[in-house]
């Protein structure tokens, strides 16, 4: 038995446990007769490094597969990061640019040679972080979506789907990013609210008979309108429908269309359509009958003004905001422009307004919907299955409120845009000849087969999304399509874990993908967790400054304290407000194992030798055999329902209560040979039980005892029935509820501590008479009483009433009574006020509507603290007799 340091500390054990699971590969699946376990990691950008977000989620996984691992399954998490294209062709060429070069400096094959160098050297970052947290993945096999087996996989679906119709080339609009010069997901879009301008505009009709009135906070796209709608109901223009406006500057022409995507109860009621740069006017005008291939498009790659329809020459080339200060003050001098007349009757130009406006996240760019050729999948066609199998179970969301979403979602899906203009990526897999046909195989000699011999063939520019590869996560890690599917026995995997962000943009389409290639599931459980916030409940940003480093957390309270914490936040779903507080709270939990480990083995008591509970003959050492039960189907049944939080508070509740506080006080000074069992056994169980909790404290003190195994690996504790003792169990109950009830009374009428005083007892039963016989000594000790006796004295005294029975504490000559009286009626008359004060405020519909949410919950929390606090006094009052 090592002897253990007085002072927990951890940074002393977490690299050295981490390093002997991982290097004597404890984290492998080594059980291949036993039921598998598979879950995967929501794979990290190469780039990234660890923040909150990601020691949450992969907390929560950690729980799972240490759990799994204990259970005696084949546990197996897979592991690896995401080539995150965007993000990690900025890194480079950042790194470039540094130096003053830039990509376009060297070949595309040269340029991707220096990201793989890159790579080697400084992409591991976010995985050593994982390490740290005590993440226990498969390090052995882990995984990249640039990886040649993985990128096989990539290639095979995109060739199957294009050759079953379902991905196909096509021109639509996109989230154009300028600076970047790439189309980019939704997911890379954020939108911020700015201070824009409303402009109105009147559109002459083609007759000059009069006008008809627009608006618009992107004027500059007026160049490129293509029609003006007014809903087909919409009487004061059904006589206007199919006649013309002239657009103002170009002189161009264009329709009135009825549609309904005008409303007639905004502005005017019309609304100018600029199929080529707006997501809602391209769908009008494909409902009006014009074909994308004829929709203008006003801008380049760069966001600068290119010829389209009539823009003036000197125009062309300037930047779509410069031009947007031209074509104002052209409308202004061609007298098209209504001005906007304000409050005290000035007149502006346009009328101001905060208008949402999306920006790329990575370049910080002014998104452009903009009308380009790009590959797509047919999502609608790969959604059905997902939307059946979340309908009849086959996948469980969890919390399953967000089913909804799923279904509203996938139901109302729109084409996936799969292609991105960059260099670093999976290559788009197709080949044109010089006619444009276009050929799609898995090799360019595949491509020169199908082409034919005469073909000169050129290789598409773009890559894919990173969703596309990441889709292809639960089977393309597991080795497929080398391994026939049927082979896969770790698929479908059994969880997926992840935020609720990336429901749509990876989760859905993992469905997607998986159902379609596999013919079945990829998980069968989607939990999907909330954000973590800082303490107020606000979004944590780096302008803010509210951002919280786990690393720091870690060194300054362990590991272990930070995975607790979260697992003790996590409310199926609900965001985490993150309290540094409870951080330190829980390491101080840890700390407290370990003074209940330095006790026990002050005291001789070592490691068991079963699984199974020793017997016991002692009430105290039946008790926690079955507390030690109880807890163990509480955390079982949490767990199962994949309630962190109520796991976390079971075991917390069960060793800091129970076990540290109840049941080592109960048998200090009495450890005999059963106690030593019993304690030695109820220490095991709850090493095992916090394990996938607090991995590195658990492991030190597993091997503390003497042991050469390793508690990741032991057997998880069984929830044995037989052992459940309930006469035991009341009997302790009962004691403790009575010393905590002494104690309770000493406190509140300020006993001193060092008092010790005769216990008397009224009308007890023939049960409570046992126990007190039984207990006596234990409650002199804890209570700090002399004896107990019969029937109390005259005078003041403190009564204390447990079950059926009285216990009177006399107090004359211990205490100042009547100074004792007037200090409580003081202490309970001022709570009683503040509470009402309080109560005041809280019923007060203008305070509770109009103060900021964490005002009125302070509120709340203070009126529930002096409500108690004036019933705890008035029941000290009242004990006075």
């Amino acid at each position: 038995m090592t002897e253990l340091p007085k002072t927990f500390d951890p940074a002393a054990i977490e690299s050295r446990w981490y390093s002997h699971w991982e290097e004597g590969g404890l984290f492998r699946p080594a059980r291949p007769d036993a039921e598998p376990f598979t879950i995967v990691i929501p794979p990290p950008n190469v780039t990234g490094s660890l923040h909150i977000g990601h020691a949450l989620d992969n907390t929560l996984q950690d729980i799972l597969v240490r759990h799994a691992r204990l259970q005696g399954k084949d546990a197996l998490w897979v592991v690896g990061t995401d080539h995150a294209g965007i993000a990690t062709q900025m890194v480079v060429e950042r790194q470039m640019n540094a130096k003053g070069e830039k990509r376009t400096d060297y070949s595309r094959e040269q340029f991707v040679d220096k990201v793989w160098e890159w790579k080697a050297e400084s992409g591991g970052t976010i995985t050593r972080q994982l390490r740290r947290l005590g993440a226990s993945c498969d390090w052995a096999n882990e995984r990249f979506t640039m990886d040649e087996g993985f990128s096989r996989a990539v290639i095979h679906v995109f060739v199957k789907l294009y050759e079953q119709g379902l991905l196909y080339r096509d021109k639509r609009l996109v989230n154009w990013d300028p600076g970047l010069k790439t189309a980019i997901s939704d997911l890379e879009v954020e939108t911020k609210d700015v201070a824009g301008k409303f402009w109105h505009l009147r559109y002459p009709l083609e007759d000059g008979s009069g006008f008809i009135a627009v608006a618009t906070t992107r004027p500059e796209t007026m160049l490129a309108d293509m029609a003006v709608a007014v809903h087909p109901t919409d009487e004061r223009y059904t006589a206007l429908i199919g006649k013309k406006v002239r657009l103002p500057i170009t002189g161009r022409l264009i329709p009135i269309v009825a549609d309904e995507h005008a409303d007639p109860e905004l502005g005017s009621g019309a609304v100018k359509i600029t199929p080529g740069h707006d997501f809602n006017d391209f769908e009008v005008g494909r409902r009006v009958g014009i074909a994308p291939a004829d929709m203008l498009n006003m801008l380049d790659a760069e966001a600068k003004i290119v010829q389209c329809g009539g823009v003036p020459e000197d125009w062309i080339g300037l930047d779509r905001f410069e031009v947007r200060r031209l074509v104002v003050d052209r409308l202004k001098a061609d007298g098209v422009l209504v001005p906007h007349v304000d409050k005290e009757g000035v007149e502006h130009d346009a009328e101001p307004r905060t208008i949402a406006t999306p920006f790329g996240d990575r370049s910080g760019e002014i998104i452009e919907p903009w009308l380009t050729d790009q590959w797509y999948v047919d999502a609608k066609t790969l959604a059905a299955g997902p939307i059946e199998a979340v309908r009849d179970g086959r996948i469980k969301v969890v919390p399953e409120t967000w089913s909804k979403t799923w279904f509203n979602w996938l139901e109302n899906i729109q084409p996936w845009c799969v292609s991105r203009q960059l260099w670093w990526g999976h290559r788009i897999p197709a080949w044109y000849d010089e006619d444009g046909n276009v050929y799609v195989a898995a090799s360019e000699a595949e491509a020169k087969d199908k082409a034919g011999p005469r073909r000169s063939l050129t290789r598409d520019e773009d890559v894919l999304d990173t969703w596309f590869s990441s889709a292809l996560w639960p089977f393309g890690t597991l080795g497929w399509p080398d391994v026939d599917p049927r082979e896969l026995k770790r698929y479908p995997n059994d969880i997926l874990i992840s935020g609720f962000d990336i429901l749509f943009f990876w989760d859905a389409r993992m469905a997607m993908q998986g159902m379609h290639f596999l013919q079945d599931v990829p998980f069968r459980t989607l939990y999907l967790h909330g954000l973590v916030r800082d303490a107020t409940g606000a979004k944590m940003s780096k302008s803010k400054g509210n951002t919280v480093d786990p690393l720091g957390l870690i060194d300054r309270y362990g590991a272990d304290a930070l995975r607790f914490t979260l697992a003790a936040m996590e409310s199926q779903g609900r965001d985490i407000k993150l309290n540094e507080n409870r951080v330190e709270g829980y390491r101080n939990f840890a700390t407290k194992l370990w003074n209940a480990a330095r006790f026990l083995q002050a005291n001789g008591v070592g490691p068991s030798a079963s699984l199974e509970a020793p017997s016991a003959e002692a009430p105290v050492n039946r008790w926690i055999i079955a507390e030690t039960i109880r807890t163990v189907q509480a955390l079982d049944l949490a767990l199962a329902d994949l309630r962190f939080d109520e796991a976390a508070n079971t075991i917390y509740q069960f060793v800091w209560s129970r076990f540290c506080d109840w049941y080592i006080e109960l048998t200090k000074g009495q450890v005999d040979e059963e106690t030593k069992l019993v304690a030695g056994w109820a220490f095991d169980q709850i090493l095992v039980m916090l394990h996938p909790f607090m991995p590195f404290i658990t492991e030190e003190l597993w091997h503390s005892g003497g042991r050469t195994s390793d508690l990741i690996t032991a057997r998880w504790p069984e929830a044995d029935a037989k052992s459940l003792d309930p006469e035991a169990a009341k009997e302790i109950d009962w004691l403790i509820r009575l010393v905590s009830e002494i104690r309770a009374a000493r406190a509140e009428l300020n006993v001193p501590p060092g008092a010790r005083l005769p216990l008397h007892v009224r009308e007890a039963g023939d049960v409570t008479t046992s126990r007190i016989a039984r207990q006596q000594p234990v409650i002199a000790r804890l209570a700090r009483v002399d004896s107990v006796e019969g029937d109390a004295p005259a005078g003041a005294a403190a009564q204390i009433v447990v079950d059926e029975a009285t216990f009177v504490l006399p107090l004359e000559g211990v205490i100042d009574i009547e100074a004792e009286r007037t200090r409580l009626a003081k202490g309970k008359a001022a709570a009683e006020k503040e509470r009402d004060g309080l109560a005041g405020r809280l019923n007060n519909p203008s305070f509770v509507e109009r103060a900021k949410p964490e005002a009125v919950e302070k509120a709340r929390a203070d009126h529930a603290e002096k409500a108690a606090e004036a019933e705890r006094l008035g029941a000290a009052l009242a004990r006075l007799g």
